[in-house]
Parts: structure tokens; C-alpha cells; sequence
């Protein structure tokens, strides 16, 4: 039974891929990170290592810094997505930040358990993570063995993707 919000379902696991090329990218990671703590019915399980990647889109932007984290969450895809909006705007990312510009942060559901989600304005999972290498190499680092749903597994999608121009970045001393 859902409860208010969304809770009150069984534990399944999530990843979201954070990203930010403005104001200090690693530190506004870092940012969400600790704001992703502190969700309810929501537990960080592991971060991957950050990632410094080119700009996808406009290429007079800003290199971003990239990252993976895996969850445990009782919440509902809907919750979900609107509490990762929230922090985003907490974070101070405008609402109508034009896609694929220069932002503060931006947080993306990549799967959720096992679900194939396709309504307005949420889709499980990520219509374009099994193209992007900014998400899966940095979701290779903590879920080797995941498969997205409707999508494949991780280890096919990687070899189909070019890894250049990302770099790991290595953790702060």
C-alpha cells in the first residue's frame, strides 16, 4: 500500500545521476549528496567516483562533473523525481533552465528497481542513459552487473558508448 507522499512501499533500489558545470561543480555535488541524505523513506548506499566530462549540447559551456549514487528508497517514482526536483531547486537550479545549458546541478532517476515508467515528464529508465558516458561509467563503478529494464546490461551498453574526453577525477585528499 502506498502511504502519503508515495511511502510505504517495500525497499527497492534507485540510482541518480547527479551533474553541474557552474558555481564549483565537485562541491555542488558533493551539495546534493548530503540533500539526498536527509530524503525520507530514501538511503544512499554508495557514490560512485566523480567524473570531469565534456559538455553534451552546446559546446561554449563549462566541463562537467558527473556522479552516480545508488539508493534504497520506499518511494514512488512520481515522489522520487519531485523530491530530486526540489533539491534542485534548492540548490538553485531556475525551473526553466534551458536543456542542455550550463546548470548548478541536475539530478536524473536512471532506474528504480525493476520499472519501466513512461508517463509526462518521468521515464524509467532515462531515455538516453544507455547513451551517455558521463552515466555509464560512473554507474559501472557501483552496479557492474545492473541491467536497465527494456534497455540492457550495463556492460553491453558501456562497450557501445565512446569514453573520450572523460576523466576520474581522484577524490579530495
Amino acid at each position: 500500500m502506498i502511504g502519503e507522499g508515495g511511502v510505504g512501499r517495500r525497499w527497492q533500489p534507485a540510482y541518480v545521476a547527479l551533474g553541474s558545470n557552474l558555481a564549483d561543480p565537485a562541491a555542488q555535488l558533493e551539495a546534493a549528496l548530503l540533500a539526498m541524505r536527509a530524503l525520507m523513506e530514501t538511503r544512499i548506499v554508495t557514490v560512485s567516483p566523480f567524473y570531469l566530462s565534456p559538455p553534451m549540447g552546446p559546446q561554449d559551456q563549462p566541463a562537467y562533473v558527473n556522479a552516480v549514487a545508488g539508493l534504497l528508497t520506499r518511494l514512488a517514482a512520481p515522489a522520487l523525481l519531485s523530491a530530486l526536483k526540489a533539491l534542485e531547486r534548492a540548490q538553485g537550479r531556475p525551473a526553466d533552465a534551458p536543456r542542455w545549458g550550463p546548470r548548478v546541478i541536475d539530478l536524473d532517476i536512471i532506474a528504480l528497481g525493476r520499472q519501466q515508467v513512461s508517463q509526462p515528464g518521468l521515464t524509467i529508465p532515462h531515455p538516453g542513459a544507455a547513451a551517455r558516458a558521463f552515466v555509464l561509467r560512473p554507474l559501472a563503478d557501483i552496479a557492474p552487473a545492473l541491467e536497465l529494464p527494456g534497455m540492457g546490461r550495463l556492460e553491453a551498453l558501456l562497450a557501445q558508448v565512446e569514453l573520450v574526453g572523460l576523466e576520474r577525477l581522484e577524490p579530495p585528499a
